[in-house]
């Protein structure tokens, strides 16, 4: 029986916590972004068979039940209240604000179009700014998917015909 998705997040930052290494560590030892390894763990990314035995590696107390499990296909979802926690809110913020900036610069560089979240990287880096100081680098990382005209002889099910006369009895 599937058990409820905090419960097995729980397990898995239980795992990570005992094996006190950063999600830096572990995507070194994975070849994984730092991102990648958190949503593993939090069970918003699907554990590929080929990376399993280095994860293991990296987090040798992931019982063979976790593995299976961040095997599936999670169910990506984030809790609304989130928002309000202070570090996610001024992400959204920034985006928010530097938003329609960004769309219009991919605009001008790409056409139209937009940045994938699927075919996507994402990782968070620590440098020293100018002034010496901590600074947070945020890398998203997305292929560029332009939006295609929508053509009727494009679109595959209209031409074969098969959806064309769907509707009569």
């Amino acid at each position: 029986m599937e058990q409820p998705k905090a419960i097995t997040v729980s397990r898995l930052l239980a795992v990570k916590r005992r094996a006190g290494k950063s999600y830096g560590q572990l995507a070194e030892e994975t070849g994984l972004t730092n991102v990648y390894v958190a949503q593993l763990l939090r069970r918003q990314a699907e554990l590929k068979p080929e990376t399993a035995p280095k994860l293991r590696a990296a987090l040798p107390e992931l019982t063979e039940e976790l593995v299976e499990e961040m095997m599936r296909p999670p169910m990506r979802s984030y809790d609304p209240n989130m928002l309000q926690e202070p570090a996610i809110y001024r992400l959204n913020e920034a985006v928010m604000h530097f938003g329609e900036s960004i769309k219009e610069i991919i605009n001008e560089e790409f056409g139209d179009g937009i940045m994938s979240a699927i075919d996507f990287y994402c990782s968070v880096d620590k440098i020293k700014g100018v002034d010496g100081k901590d600074r947070v680098v945020v890398t998203f990382d997305g292929k560029y998917l332009p939006h295609t005209e929508q053509k009727s002889e494009h679109m595959v099910s209209r031409a074969s015909g098969k959806l064309m006369n769907s509707h009569l009895p």
